[in-house]
Formats: C-alpha cells, structure tokens, sequence
C-alpha cells in the first residue's frame, strides 16, 4: 500500500493535553528524591527552574521550526529544510536514527517507572517488575491502534487525571501549614561557585527529563489543526503550567517529609501522603501516579511513531514504515516496531538513572543542538518568511546551544562515548546507503531528484 496524508484533527485544547501528559509522566515523582540528593540540600529546587528554562529557551526554538514546517516527524523536518537538499539528509537521517533507539528508551523509562511506583501498592519481584513494565508496553500499543480523533480524546482524559493527582499532592502540602518553609530555606548554606554550578548540572539531567515532552507537539504537526498558531501556543502553555505545577508539588512534599527521608525514600510521594492521610490514601495517590506514568507512555508512544514515518514518506527510510493503517490512517507499522523495541528495553533494564542519562546523551546533539543550529542556517535567507519569531533573535539560539552542551557533559564520559559512537556508526550508514543508492554524495542533486520524482518513500 501507498503512503497517504494524516488528517489534520488535533485541536489546541488536545496538542496541549498531548504534551502535558507525555511531560509529566513518572518523572517528577521518581526522580524528585534523586535530584535533592543531588544538590545536596534545599537549593534543588532551583534544579527545576534550571530545567523550566531550558524548556522555554528551547520551545523558542522548536516554535519557529514547528511553525514553519508543520509536518509529521517534528525535527526530522527541521533539520532536513535547516541544512539544505545535501547535508540535509545526513542531519535529518542522523536524527531518525537516533530516535529508532531513544524514543522506545524514553518509553521503557516511564514503564520502568511505572513498575516501580506499582511495587508500593503490591511487592513484586525483579523479574515480576520487568513483566509489569513489559505489560504496560504492550497495553499502549493496543490503545494506540486506533483513528487519531479518539486518541485525542483519551489525551484530554488523561491529562485530567495528571492535573488532578498533582492538584491533589500541592493541596495536602498547603493544607499542613507547613507549606513555604522549603522556599525561606532554600539559599541554606548557599554557595554559588563552581561546585554549586556542577551540582546544578547533574541535578538538571533528572529535571530536564521530566520537562521533555514540550516538542512532542512537533512530532504531531501534520496532524494538528491551524499548526502555525497551535504548535507555539501549546508548547508554552504546557512549559509554563507544568514548571508551577513542578515547584508547588516540590515545595509541598519537601514541607513535609524531611530531607534525609526525602534522598532516601524510593516512593516519595506515596510516602508523602501516607504521612499526611494515612495508608489508604497513599495507595489511592500511587494508584493516581500510575495513570500519569500510562499517560505519558501513551503520549510520548503517539508522538514518536509519526518520526519514522515522515522518513520512509520522504524516501529517507524503510518505506514500509510510511504505511497507514488502510482503515484508521495511522502508521501501524512504526507504532509495532518502536512498541516492540521499548517492550525489550523495558524488560532489560532496571536502573532509571542511567537510562534517564542515555536518553539525553543519546539526542542532545542530534536533536536540540543540531536544530538550534539549523535554524540559524534557516535564518540567513527565510527569516522574514517565518510564521512565528523568536524576540530578540539569536540570544535565544545562542543560550540553547551552549546549556545544551553543557547538559551534554554533565551525563558522563560512558553516555558521551556511547552516544558519538553511535553517531559515527549512524553517518557510516548513510555514507554506504547512499553509496548504494547512489545518492548524495555520491551523486548530483539533479540526477537524484530526477530519479525521486513520484516515487518518494522508496526503498532505503
């Protein structure tokens, strides 16, 4: 079967819901105790403004890309049309083969999280934890095997169950009494020097996991409607709500618990509750936690299928992955191949911290500094043709590119050497695909568009 077009039928309201969900998630809720540890003290909390700014300086970023090129396969676009018909291809190639290993990695992190938080409702096994997270892969899949109209509706009933449950969680601190005792300690035995800036850095690998999901709008954008207004628009809605609902939920389980419980509990905010209403209410509060943790599966699962998909459309890639469902026009056999590498992902690993710094290391180069990067290119000679613009152009660009190299260095020399090996491998790749295929470099433009016309989402 040929490859068709997406309909257009994600609302704001829904593209919102979709990145909500998807930045939530189990992250906060598992890693809150890991950054606290990390910063050694009350100042973690500035790890998660840390982390908010980056998102917003980013979303700038994604926004004029997004904007500009609303199609399914988000960065994959953007860089493609950011380095041109030639070096286009390796950038854009580099990214959808990264995403082929991080996106099912971002997937089995939250369903690795998610088995986690079920331990405090049921004790269980390793090896029982490895089948709940393995469970809950293959669950998303089968919600996910279905028309785009109903997916967005499950994400906004989704998205009222993440608001709820943190709601929930802020309002148990408020009501102790105890509530901005965290915030009139924070600068506690504050030095701001080069130590503190280290610590910060490591502390903003866990914080900026938790706000990943703000782009994933972009992934999405054949399918959302006026997308030159409704990608921006609901990337810094998203960004702005959760980082005061990521400050107040910090501040309200940090008002109660104390510190050395905090670093130290591997349910923090089933603990939290339990102390505040008792067991029953805990296990209510878990049971929530595990809903948010299915959301973001869910909505993170949605968004990276369409990756893959924009390739092989695009003659980039295998061109089964650019087959719709011929029913519920959705790309099926992307959804099952990226399912079934988290499913294994999944039931592999056990340590969310490493993961966590694998899925950054394994992108921030491909992904946000090559886009950020492109977008200059994109600037020299389409500037005035941009349907959103960033304020005062290239400040933003210039700020994104370096904190993300420093977050680069921050996840470790073992993630930094895995993640450019996998670089070169990737290039290679290309270099002896093309080769093949005789594409660029290997031969002129011309002769390939030539060649391309009318039958893009060819073979690889």
């Amino acid at each position: 079967m040929g490859a068709s077009t997406l309909p257009r039928k994600i609302s704001l309201l829904q593209a919102t819901a979709i990145n909500m969900t998807e930045m939530v998630g189990i992250g906060p809720f598992v890693v809150l105790g890991i950054v606290a540890e990390t910063m050694k003290g009350p100042a973690f909390l500035y790890a998660w403004l840390a982390g908010a700014f980056l998102a917003f300086i980013d979303a700038m970023v994604c926004s004029e890309l997004g904007a500009a090129f609303p199609l399914a396969g988000g960065s994959y676009n953007f860089l493609k049309e950011g380095y041109g018909p030639k070096w286009g291809r390796l950038m854009s190639f580099l990214f959808v083969w990264q995403t082929m290993i991080q996106a099912p990695l971002v997937i089995a992190s939250a369903a690795i999280g998610f088995a986690k938080y079920f331990g405090y409702i049921v004790c269980i096994s390793g090896a029982q934890a490895r089948m709940v997270s393995g469970g809950v892969v293959v669950l998303i899949v089968l919600l996910l095997y279905r028309k785009i109209e109903a997916i967005g509706k499950i994400s906004v009933l989704l998205w009222v169950c993440v608001l709820g449950t943190i709601v929930w969680i802020i309002g148990s601190g408020m009501a102790h009494g105890n509530f901005m005792q965290p915030v009139m300690h924070v600068n506690d035995g504050l030095t701001v020097d080069t130590g503190f800036a280290a610590l910060l850095g490591l502390a903003s690998i866990k914080t900026v996991y938790s706000y990943l999901g703000y782009y994933n709008v972009c992934h999405l954008g054949g399918e959302i409607m006026n997308p030159q207004k409704n990608i921006p628009k609901s990337m810094f809605i998203s960004i702005a709500g959760i980082a005061v609902l990521y400050l107040l939920m910090n501040i309200s389980v940090a008002s109660v618990l104390p510190y050395a419980r905090l670093i130290k509990s591997d349910f923090v905010v089933s603990e939290f509750v339990q102390t505040l209403q008792g067991g029953n209410a805990a296990n209510i509060v878990t049971v929530l936690i595990l809903i948010v943790a299915f959301a973001s599966i869910f909505s993170a699962t949605l968004g990276y299928t369409r990756v893959p998909y924009a390739a092989a459309k695009d003659g980039s890639f295998f061109k089964i992955f650019a087959r719709l469902h011929p029913v519920k026009d959705f790309p099926h056999i992307s959804l099952i191949a990226l399912g079934a590498m988290a499913f294994i992902f999944s039931i592999t690993f056990t340590n969310i911290k490493d993961v966590v710094h694998a899925i950054l290391a394994m992108r921030i180069l491909t992904q946000f500094v090559a886009q950020a990067a492109g977008l200059v290119l994109l600037h020299k000679g389409k500037r005035k043709t941009l349907p959103w613009r960033m304020p005062l152009y290239p400040l933003p660009v210039i700020a994104d590119i370096i904190m993300w190299i420093a977050l680069f260095c921050y996840t470790g020399w073992v993630m930094i050497d895995w993640a450019i090996a996998f670089i070169i491998t990737g290039a290679i790749i290309f270099f002896i695909k093309a080769r093949m295929n005789k594409e660029w470099p290997f031969r002129d433009d011309m002769h390939n568009e030539i060649e391309n016309i009318g039958v893009r989402g060819g073979d690889l």
